[in-house]
């Protein structure tokens, strides 16, 4: 042997011979085939448009589907080089740690420090190691001590996210699988996630599915990607997998980095990055006045005017409307709890869109659910008529047993027949359901989900004030534009609509007005352009500035030169 032998390459930490999952009754596969191997210390985002079958493909590899899940498989799946389907699931514990996409079904309805303790105590790992475990976990997700004693299903729904994430990440597993693991956070805790997890880890292995791709997707190493039918149609490293794709991606309602949108607006300026940027900072980096090529800047400037206004459209005129809710000195409680919320006073007009904004177990939804009047204040009053409410787990809405029903099941009595057709017609195409007519709601995909659960709250005229927990989560590109267009057309009929949201680029986008809640209060009030670029507001509510922040930082250092 001499000195310059190679050694041979590790085994895949999990593998994919084209596999295809067709669930009971269906007539296509829910995914596949998919041939795809994921290499040690790797850290690979699956990426791909709602009801592609991304979850799906998640659960074959500790044999979840076919052992628990009904379902017809073809090809294989390998894991740790063994066969997935030689263990039963729960004896792969040891070896994979898994966040489901809804954090409930990790999680047993067990007080804090017992639900993260679970895994570890299924193991008979000595009490001491348990306990230290349990306290670096939290510490290390951010979960204050004092949570230890509450039961988990007193938690709002991101502070359940929160504890279903400690409860995977303390089992230490050597590879971490992680279904959409930000969806309910706020951006100072996703981006605390986003650190945990993407740590360069040689011994860890990471696969990780998320629609909330800033500031994640630069520790990524390699991308695949599902198209509409399931089928694996790219793979590839991120910058030049966002560049060479982007088209690709579009097509299939699939989300991009905001520089990808940026890096294609500099391009048709011949002002693109030398190498595809992952970050709207490195976007600009080539082009930062004082020292790029003013012929450079010029040509830029443009371009990054009209990335902006996609980001920011034109402000719709300040709502005028009459007066549908207002809570005056309010004490906001949720069910069968003690008050959160202190002395609010709030208004909502007809014709305006107000975003609820603030971390988790700020309140949000205890406020959203109060202005709605669905919940019973402890103090002060509201007045005004009654709204509508999509709930933040778009399960808690669904009641039928077919989309169809779904649909119907909300249109007013006095409708015909044929005017209750047009309405299920109607909402179907609008929503992307047409053709899942027949399905189960619950066997959807949790966007899927998302979007029947917005339709059935929409498709009829009696909410004039519509409440939108979390309507973003769980959404593919496409699915989030549908939603702004029909959340624009909904304000333009004069309803009024307050979007209870973490996403920041879209309560720019879309909101009027917005609200910052925070220590059991309002701790501003205003339009989404001054409060959401407020850098101290935003880091005393625990919230991130939008994507396009640092690219309207850069065009006023331009404007100045």
């Amino acid at each position: 042997m001499t000195s310059g032998s190679l050694r041979p390459e590790a085994p895949p930490v999990a593998q994919w011979r084209d596999v295809a999952v067709r669930y009971p009754f269906e007539k296509r596969d829910a995914v596949g085939p998919v041939a795809l191997d994921i290499r040690p210390g790797e850290r690979l985002l699956l990426l791909g448009p709602s009801g592609s079958g991304k979850s799906t493909l998640l659960l074959t590899l500790t044999g979840l589907i076919t052992r628990s899940i009904p379902a017809e498989i073809r090809g294989g799946v390998g894991l740790f080089g063994m066969d997935a389907t030689e263990r039963e699931p729960w004896a792969w514990a040891k070896d994979v740690a898994q966040y489901f996409q809804d954090a409930d079904q990790t999680l047993c309805g067990m007080r804090v420090e017992d639900e993260i303790a679970f895994a570890l105590e299924n193991r008979a790992l000595p009490p001491a190691v348990i306990v230290e475990s349990v306290r670096a976990a939290m510490e290390r997700v951010g979960l204050p001590e004092t949570w230890r004693p509450r039961r988990s299903m007193t938690l709002s729904g991101g502070e359940r996210q929160l504890l279903a994430l400690a409860a995977t990440l303390v089992q230490d597993a050597p590879l971490f699988v992680a279904d959409e693991p930000t969806a309910h956070l706020a951006p100072q805790a996703a981006e605390r996630l986003h650190g945990l997890l993407m740590q360069t880890d040689p011994d860890r292995t990471i696969l990780i599915v998320d629609h909330r791709l800033d500031g994640l997707i630069g520790s990524i190493d390699r991308v695949a990607v599902l198209g509409r039918d399931g089928a694996l149609v790219a793979v590839g490293e991120p910058r030049h997998l966002f560049r060479e794709k982007r088209g690709l991606l579009r097509s299939l309602g699939i989300w991009c980095p905001a520089a990808s949108d940026l890096d294609e607006v500099l391009a048709e300026a011949g002002a693109a990055a030398p190498v595809p940027p992952l970050s709207v900072p490195e976007a600009l980096a080539h082009l930062e006045p004082g020292t790029a090529p003013e012929a450079d800047i010029a040509r830029a400037r443009p371009a990054v005017e009209a990335f902006l206004a996609a980001c920011q459209p034109d402000p719709a005129p300040s709502a005028s409307g009459r007066l549908l809710a207002r809570l005056s000195r309010a004490d906001c409680a949720p069910f069968g709890g003690p008050a959160v919320l202190h002395g609010i006073d709030l208004d909502i007009h007809a014709g305006e869109i107000l975003g609820i904004l603030g971390a988790n177990g700020a309140g949000k939804s205890t406020l959203g659910a109060s202005l709605a009047g669905l919940l019973r204040l402890k103090g002060g009053t509201r007045s005004g008529t009654p709204g509508g409410l999509a709930f933040q787990r778009p399960e808690t809405q669904l009641v039928t047993g077919t989309v169809r029903d779904e649909i119907l099941s909300v249109l007013e009595r006095r409708m015909t027949e044929e005017e209750k057709r047009h309405r299920l017609t109607q909402a179907l195409a609008a929503w992307g359901l047409s053709g899942l007519e027949d399905r189960h709601p619950f066997t959807l995909s949790q966007g899927q989900k998302r979007r029947l659960a917005l339709a059935a709250l929409t498709a009829g005229d009696r909410w004039p004030l519509l409440v939108l927990d979390e309507p973003t989560a769980g959404l593919d590109a496409r699915g989030v534009a549908t939603l702004a267009g029909k959340i624009a057309a909904m304000r333009d009929e004069g309803r009024a609509l307050a979007l209870i949201t973490h996403d920041m680029d879209f309560a720019l986008r879309l909101c009027t007005r917005c609200v910052v809640v925070g220590g059991g209060r309002i701790l501003a009030e205003g339009p989404p352009d001054v409060l959401l670029f407020d850098a101290a507001l935003l880091q005393r509510a625990g919230l991130a500035e939008p994507s396009c922040a640092p690219a309207r930082r850069w065009l006023e250092r331009a404007s100045r030169c």
